[in-house]
């Protein structure tokens, strides 16, 4: 049986831009990165720190300037996007703002499944209907399936949207903030879709991005810390997600704080 390919290998990758006036910008550089299948991943840094471009890359919607990325065993340059596209989920903090809000829930969870914003009922079977109703079950939206979208509240919308993630059964899901600006029950209840998704999905490699330690999902196995474009710490979550290298990370004295599998990173000032 052949090997099952990593979710995201990179080597050596650095990505820049140019600047007006002549140079250019770096944004990321010498980027070793290898994410398994299966494995949870929180990417952490401070703003600026390159995240997002990382993040685009993993998605296939960015390319490095140097360097090699593959994405689901298949090289970045080499392979057509639009099919490998086809095999990673996304979910971001302002995706919401996309849809009409008069759709339904069950309307916008079907879009996953035509990879567009709005509903294309003529492309749909049943069995993407019923795979939608049994996301919107898996989320906690069953309830909500013909209320309309825009009447929902934030955390409604982004686990409504994590159905939509899951529509063409990814192989890779992408998560870029995806509980900023939701209140306390919305992301702990979004969260805990997550931790639920990671035990009915031991295949699914996920990458979650987020500045703050507090809004990672329990179920994360392992953590990339960047800064200024460049890798700080990577690996096992027990290893990196530690005083020491997020004190390197942030520029800042931080400790960090355990209850059970969830994380709070705090500014230690001293006594």
């Amino acid at each position: 049986m052949a090997p099952i390919p990593a979710a995201i290998e990179m080597t050596g990758l650095g990505v820049w831009r140019a600047r007006p006036g002549g140079g250019r910008v770096t944004l990321l550089e010498g980027i070793d990165w290898r994410a398994g299948a299966g494995e949870h991943w929180a990417v952490v840094g401070p703003n600026g720190a390159g995240k997002s471009t990382l993040l685009a890359i993993a998605g296939a919607v960015g390319h490095p300037s140097e360097g090699v990325a593959r994405v689901l065993g298949e090289p970045l340059g080499g392979v057509d996007v639009r099919d490998l596209r086809g095999a990673i989920g996304h979910v971001d903090a302002g995706l919401a703002t996309a849809f009409r809000p008069r759709a339904t829930a069950r309307e916008v969870a079907l879009t996953g499944a035509t990879a567009s914003i709005v509903p294309r009922p003529d492309r749909l079977s049943g069995g993407d209907h019923a795979r939608a109703a049994e996301l919107l079950e898996q989320v906690g939206c069953a309830p909500l399936a013909e209320r309309r979208f825009g009447l929902l509240s934030r955390g409604e919308q982004q686990r409504v949207l994590l159905a939509r993630a899951l529509m063409p059964r990814p192989r890779l899901l992408l998560l870029d903030e995806p509980t900023a600006g939701l209140d306390l029950p919305g992301r702990e209840m979004f969260l805990e879709r997550l931790a639920g998704l990671a035990r009915s999905e031991p295949g699914l490699a996920t990458v979650q991005v987020s500045h703050h330690l507090e809004e990672l999902a329990g179920s994360v196995t392992h953590a990339l810390l960047l800064r200024a474009g460049r890798v700080v710490a990577s690996g096992p979550v027990s290893e990196v997600l530690t005083d020491g290298p997020l004190s390197r990370c942030f520029g800042a004295p931080v400790r960090v704080i355990r209850d059970g599998g969830r994380l709070l990173a705090v500014v230690d000032r001293g006594p």
